[in-house]
């Protein structure tokens, strides 16, 4: 067994992030010589510290009125700063388009299922809800893109944690409700969807279903992150980030974007909406990346290109609700 300092890893307490948090634990773990399949060894090289952040104490309210969506990471950030942990394990579609300096997103997984789930008790798909029903989720993203289909549904905030949702869901507080397809499936819960939305139709967050393990950028180099880093993954993430960047996205604003490579090529599609759904600005375009000095660049490169075109489209329409 090595004898290094065991790493430490932040992430949130809720059940999806420990879920996550784990899975990158055990990569880090056999990374460095152990057994994955043993708490014990994993224990002894790879360490879970449960960190609180503000997006997690505040509940009552959508994450634009407290901060954005830096406030599922303020905190874990501070600690990987100060010293007190090593790196953090985040869901990719809760990372703000900048991050603090000193800090970076040094590894990325292999992305898990990036499309929104749609879960009812009622109906199989969001187009079979009836004239006004209701609709809960809180993020404003999925809230436009429903709107811009189906503007006589009633969408209403719905936070908490994934069995939250589902208890509110069953108690009849919604008709229907959306989630990230990744995080039902993390959670062993990929069995309940009625149906999936279309990632074409619905382009979901940028970087949905992936992780993002963050660093001090003095350790980017760690021989343990690169045992984990997937590289298609990383060039589609690339791809959305940049549109999120050029777009100055943030949970404050609804913006969707997919990237899908075949065959040496990547094909990306951004869009942002007002937050009504009413209006609605989309681009997409394709890169070959097999002639690319950098497909990460070149994806990059891509991603700030259509967010741009997006963007001067869009102007006022699609800037935060005041």
């Amino acid at each position: 067994m090595p004898t290094q300092p065991p790493v430490r890893i932040g992430a949130r307490g809720s059940k999806l992030s420990l879920a996550q948090t784990g899975i990158v634990q055990r990569r880090i773990a056999a990374a460095l010589g152990a057994d994955p399949t043993n708490p014990a060894e994993v224990e002894a090289v790879a360490q879970i510290v449960v960190i609180t952040t503000t997006g997690d104490r505040v509940q009552d309210r959508r994450l634009l009125e407290i901060g954005g969506k830096g406030m599922f990471t303020k905190e874990i950030e501070e600690a990987l700063l100060s010293g007190a942990i090593d790196c953090a394990v985040h869901s990719m579609k809760d990372m703000p388009a900048l991050l603090p300096e000193g800090l970076c997103i040094a590894a990325i997984p292999e992305r898990e299922d990036p499309r929104d789930a749609f879960l009812s008790h009622k109906v199989e798909k969001m187009e079979d809800l009836p004239l006004g029903a209701i609709l809960g989720t809180a993020s404003l993203r999925r809230q436009a893109q429903a709107l811009n289909r189906r503007g006589d549904l009633d969408v209403r905030m719905l936070r908490g944690n994934v069995d939250t949702r589902l208890a509110k869901l069953a108690a009849g507080e919604a008709d229907a409700i959306l989630l990230a397809m990744s995080g039902l499936n993390r959670l062993g819960l990929g069995h309940l969807p009625q149906s999936l939305l279309d990632p074409v139709e619905y382009p979901p967050a940028p970087g949905q279903g992936a992780l993002a393990i963050e660093t001090r950028v003095s350790d980017i180099d760690k021989p343990w992150l690169e045992a984990i880093r997937h590289a298609p993954t990383v060039v589609a993430v690339a791809a959305e980030r940049g549109a999120l960047m050029a777009l100055e996205g943030s949970c404050k604003t609804a913006i969707g974007a997919y990237a899908r490579l075949a065959n040496g090529s990547l094909h990306l599609i951004v869009e942002a909406l007002s937050a009504d759904g009413v209006h609605k600005f989309r681009h997409e375009g394709s890169t070959e990346l097999s002639a690319a000095a950098d497909p990460q660049e070149a994806a990059r490169a891509l991603g700030l290109s259509l967010g741009a075109a997006v963007k001067a489209e869009g102007g006022d329409l699609i800037l935060p609700p005041e």
